[in-house]
């Protein structure tokens, strides 16, 4: 795995999220299609908030070494990473606290949080040699990743939520149709 060039992908798909966010308004950003899907809005908010509070979170735990682990990836983590991307389904949970992300105020905050995220990675992408691979933090549906997986991680999902962003805005068009 190239960092840099991972690093360089995130910040392609960075700089796509902010070209788009540009596009709505604040109405079109927090409408949510049905009571069980997320709003534009609340997709960014997921994005920059899974980057900086989960997966960049775990690199740094994976390079103090706290809270690490050892095991291996799940069926399913072992060909994520082998291809390089997350599959393209669908996934849904259902409404709660504690995973549906809040709407957006603003585009400001949404613009702060992709830049937080992104200044975080170009932060972290040189060190990311220095963690030991042995450090590795469980992810819920991949199994045991080290620090450098968590990093190409949150390429992986910001370009796996394009497909979310082009459902949603697809819906919004016929919305107003």
């Amino acid at each position: 795995m190239n960092t840099k060039e991972l690093l360089q992908r995130f910040q392609e798909s960075t700089a796509r999220y902010v070209e788009e966010l540009s596009h709505f308004t604040m109405e079109e950003l927090t409408t949510q299609p049905s009571p069980s899907d997320w709003s534009i809005g609340q997709m960014y908010v997921h994005l920059y908030q899974s980057a900086l509070f989960m997966q960049l979170a775990n690199v740094e735990k994976c390079r103090t070494g706290s809270d690490v682990t050892t095991g291996d990836k799940t069926e399913i983590g072992q060909k994520v990473f082998a291809e390089g991307e997350i599959p393209p389904i669908r996934v849904q949970v259902p409404p709660s606290p504690a995973y549906t992300p809040v709407q957006p105020e603003s585009k400001e905050q949404i613009l702060e949080g992709l830049n937080a995220a992104a200044a975080r990675m170009q932060e972290v992408e040189p060190h990311l040699h220095e963690i030991s691979l042995a450090h590795q933090i469980v992810h819920p549906g991949f199994g045991a990743l080290n620090g450098q997986e968590w990093f190409q991680l949150v390429e992986m999902h910001y370009r796996h939520h394009f497909r979310q962003l082009d459902r949603l805005k697809s819906e919004l068009l016929q919305n107003k149709a």
